[in-house]
């Protein structure tokens, strides 16, 4: 057990988890998780300036970071590159924990103040998984990919909260259903590429997005409070 003490916005996180399934991530429930934390409403804001929003990021980022730490012992040594995937976004299911609090959250970041929080939480997933898996695109690729495993991502976290199966195996079989359906339509740009009717156009678009490079994020990486997942 580390004995690095909990930053106060951890502790509030803790706190706060058992009062979400009876108020949601409210101002009510902030206010009561401070209490638990035994802080001052006034020491809660500095440490969640944006209260219970704050905190239901928080948990979003922790699942993250979780994943990526269970992905350093997996054993993907066997496993196709669209295996990885579909197998990162299982663990990323298994360490979520506490159904109700996603639960909850689902609802928070589907309300128009809350909702550009939400999209960004989840191309923060699938920047994680690609990340995690070693991915080296820097050209438009790096959108792409983003782009539709956070698509991916989005649909099973639905299809998990309504999922009744044991072990949430109707969910892992969904997965790798998406994932699949993933492929095919690489496997389409696949032949549209090699199609001599079809090369021209693909080469056009090729040239159109050529100059799109993956953003330069290194010079973040010393700000305080810049999170880049856990160190290896």
């Amino acid at each position: 057990m580390s004995d690095t003490p909990q930053s106060p916005l951890d502790r509030l996180l803790d706190a706060i988890l058992a009062h979400v399934p009876f108020d949601g991530w409210s101002p009510e429930a902030f206010a009561a998780a401070a209490k638990d934390a035994d802080m001052t409403q006034e020491e809660a804001r500095v440490a969640a300036p944006r209260g219970a929003v704050e905190l239901a990021i928080a948990f979003h980022r922790r699942g993250d970071a979780a994943m990526i730490e269970a992905m350093k012992s997996a054993d993907f040594a066997d496993l196709r590159f669209s295996e990885k995937v579909a197998e990162a976004l299982k663990i990323r299911i298994d360490v979520i924990g506490d159904r109700e609090a996603v639960r909850r959250a689902s609802a928070l970041f589907s309300l128009p103040q809350h909702a550009g929080d939400g999209v960004k939480l989840i191309w923060e997933t699938a920047d994680h998984v690609w990340t995690a898996l070693g991915d080296t695109s820097r050209d438009v690729n790096w959108y792409t990919k983003r782009a539709t495993l956070s698509g991916v991502w989005a649909s099973t976290v639905l299809y998990w909260l309504g999922d009744t199966s044991e072990g949430f195996s109707e969910t892992r079989a969904f997965i790798d259903r998406r994932i699949a359906d993933v492929m095919q339509i690489e496997k389409v740009k696949g032949k549209l590429r090699e199609n001599p009717l079809t090369k021209p156009f693909m080469e056009l678009q090729a040239g159109l997005f050529g100059k799109i490079k993956a953003p330069d994020m290194s010079h973040l990486n010393d700000l305080p409070g810049h999170f880049r997942g856990p160190r290896p």
